[in-house]
C-alpha cells in the first residue's frame, strides 16, 4: 500500500509539472510582434502608430527601414520629448531590428538631423 502512495505522489508531481509548463508555454505565446509603421515600416510621422494598440511586456517591435536613410535609438523620455539622444544610448543601425518591450514605457527615435522632429519617433507603453 504505501508503494501506492509514492505513485500517487509521482503522478502528481508529473501532473503539477506538466501543468506549469502550459501555463509558461501559454504566457510565451501571447507574445506578439509588431511591425512599426505597418506597410511603409520605420520613417517620417509614425508617431502616432502606437494610437489604439494593446502593447504587453514581452512584445516585439520589428523596425523595418533603409539603414543608410535612418537609425533607430532607444531613449527615455527626455530624449523622446527633445530628439535627442542622452550619453550611451542604445543605437541599431541593421535596417531590421527587434526590440522586446519591457514594462512600461518604451521610446524610441531617429536620430538623423530633422528625422525625429518630423515624426519619426514613437513611445509605446507595455502593460
Amino acid at each position: 500500500m504505501s508503494s501506492q502512495g509514492r505513485g500517487s505522489a509521482a503522478v502528481a508531481a508529473a501532473v503539477a509539472v506538466v501543468c506549469l509548463l502550459l501555463v509558461l508555454n501559454f504566457e510565451v505565446a501571447q507574445a506578439a510582434t509588431y511591425k512599426v509603421g505597418g506597410a511603409n515600416g520605420w520613417t517620417f510621422n509614425v508617431v502616432s502608430w502606437p494610437k489604439g494598440k494593446r502593447f504587453r511586456a514581452g512584445d516585439t517591435l520589428l523596425f523595418s527601414y533603409n539603414p543608410q536613410a535612418h537609425n533607430l535609438v532607444v531613449v527615455n523620455k527626455d530624449g523622446y520629448d527633445k530628439c535627442k539622444a542622452p550619453a550611451r544610448a542604445k543605437t541599431y543601425s541593421s535596417g531590421s531590428d527587434q526590440i522586446k518591450l519591457a514594462k512600461g514605457q518604451n521610446y524610441f527615435i531617429c536620430t538623423f538631423t530633422g528625422h525625429c522632429e518630423s515624426g519619426m519617433k514613437i513611445a509605446v507603453n507595455a502593460a
